[in-house]
């Protein structure tokens, strides 16, 4: 189950983000946090406080100001297309994949159950992509693709699952995925460590807003504890 959900939501990002544009897809992901804490109560009965709706508040805005540069217009500008679309039920299946690690953990270490997942979405994957795999030329592809399928294989999966799962175990779904929000900030970080233009001084407010949000979300109050005994 939790294999399936993995290998969904990678496959519906990949085939949105052939037509959605980066900062519209950066939008959506967005409310994966939103999605997140809506999952953690269906299915494990985790109560938002009202600081943690803040911090998810603050954290979103946050985001959204960097990811549009402190452009009202661009943020005006923005249309929801089919790519856009598509990438939105994949961040579905993400913010289903949080809740469901603690609802279906049964004691296994980070790493093994790790491990699980990733052998259960090769095996959904392998009936996915079968038909296609057979006619894809793997000797002849550009060293690009190689790098590429390593990267996402050894840090955006592996290692990443391997940490959401430690932390899924002990914090709510909606902290767990609040984190996101710094994505843009670490974006806009390295940009400029790979030589980009400094970004205007106002897109840094938003920079500031997701550290404030973090810093809410590090808070620990008996709700927050509760959470972990819950689930």
């Amino acid at each position: 189950m939790l294999g399936g959900v993995f290998a969904t939501y990678f496959v519906l990002m990949f085939e949105g983000l052939k037509t959605a544009e980066a900062v519209s897809a950066a939008a959506v992901f967005t409310l994966t946090p939103i999605l997140s804490a809506f999952f953690g109560w269906l299915f494990l009965r985790q109560i938002m406080t009202a600081r943690i709706a803040v911090a998810l508040g603050i954290g979103a805005i946050g985001a959204l100001w960097v990811i549009f540069d402190a452009d009202w217009v661009a943020l005006t500008n923005f249309e929801v297309g089919r790519g856009e679309i598509i990438y939105f039920w994949g961040c579905v299946a993400h913010a289903i994949y949080t809740p469901l690690v603690a609802k279906l953990n049964r004691g296994e270490s980070p790493i093994v159950f790790t491990f699980g997942t990733l052998l259960g979405g090769t095996v959904v994957l392998i009936l996915w992509a079968m038909p296609a795999a057979i006619h894809t030329d793997w000797l002849n592809l550009p060293s690009i693709v190689w790098v590429t399928i390593l990267y996402t294989a050894i840090f955006a999966i592996a290692a990443t699952f391997t940490l959401l799962q430690f932390a899924t175990l002990r914090l709510p779904s909606s902290k767990v995925m609040a984190y996101t929000y710094l994505t843009p900030s670490w974006v806009l970080l390295w940009t400029l460590a790979m030589g980009s233009d400094t970004p205007e001084p106002i897109v840094l407010v938003g920079v500031g807003l997701t550290v404030v949000a973090l810093l809410l979300l590090l808070r620990n109050d008996s709700t927050a504890n509760s959470y972990s005994e819950s689930s």
